[in-house]
């Protein structure tokens, strides 16, 4: 199978990402049924509002514990270089699906890049307003208008993480081949060379041939 396809994900990698997956559903889920009082018919997917309010913190810490790992491993791929400003310049291309005539990629467009250091920044948004906020364990260190301004900016985080996250679905299933390759891990050489030519350079290196033309890496405009 290594012959014909990438390896774009480990099984661990994989696994880490849907877990973490399933645990931002059940926690958007109940702390939209702890936000606003027309969507608390949501505490009934938890066994009702005390129990929602119960493990709504500890699905949190969960979610970002594993979240972490996910990090650990891409991280290194998300840090922004040059050709990926020419990216989000000619975004308009991108969203017309015409990747010729844009600056290859590495293994993570400059779109999924933001999206990963906005999700990080949420995360740990998140975390830290909710303990400040968690009143079994550690709201009774804090005053009220810290406890106040925590809880806003604990739904301010909220709504900014989901709204990523619709948008990190939609692009996945937006690119032909994006799921696949977390429920697979493999991609084909000629996906990896469309959207990600850098990467897939980098990966072939010791394979290619020198008669094989690349594209250049940089472009004017």
């Amino acid at each position: 199978m290594s012959n014909k396809t990438i390896l774009r994900y480990t099984a661990n990698q994989r696994t880490n990402h849907w877990l973490v997956a399933i645990l931002f559903f059940m926690a958007g889920l109940s702390g939209l049924a702890l936000f606003h009082p027309s969507m608390f018919w949501l505490t009934n997917l938890f066994g009702g509002g005390p129990w929602t309010r119960i493990l709504h913190p500890y699905m949190g810490i969960a979610m970002f514990v594993l979240f972490l790992g996910l990090v650990f491993s891409f991280w290194r791929s998300n840090f922004f270089i040059a050709n990926d400003r020419r990216w989000l310049r000619r975004i308009n291309r991108v969203m017309v699906n015409d990747e010729e005539s844009v600056p290859p990629v590495g293994k993570y467009n400059a779109g999924q890049k933001l999206l990963f250091w906005t999700l990080l920044l949420c995360m740990f948004a998140l975390l830290f307003t909710g303990l400040v906020i968690w009143r079994a364990w550690f709201s009774a260190y804090f005053g009220i208008t810290v406890i106040r301004w925590a809880m806003l900016l604990h739904a301010l985080a909220g709504f900014v993480l989901i709204l990523s996250i619709i948008i990190h679905i939609y692009a996945g299933l937006w690119i032909k081949g994006s799921v696949d390759a977390m429920l697979h891990g493999w991609v084909s050489r000629a996906w990896a060379k469309k959207h990600h030519e850098l990467w897939y350079r980098e990966i072939t290196r010791d394979e290619r041939r020198p008669d094989v033309p690349e594209r250049p890496i940089t472009k004017k405009g």
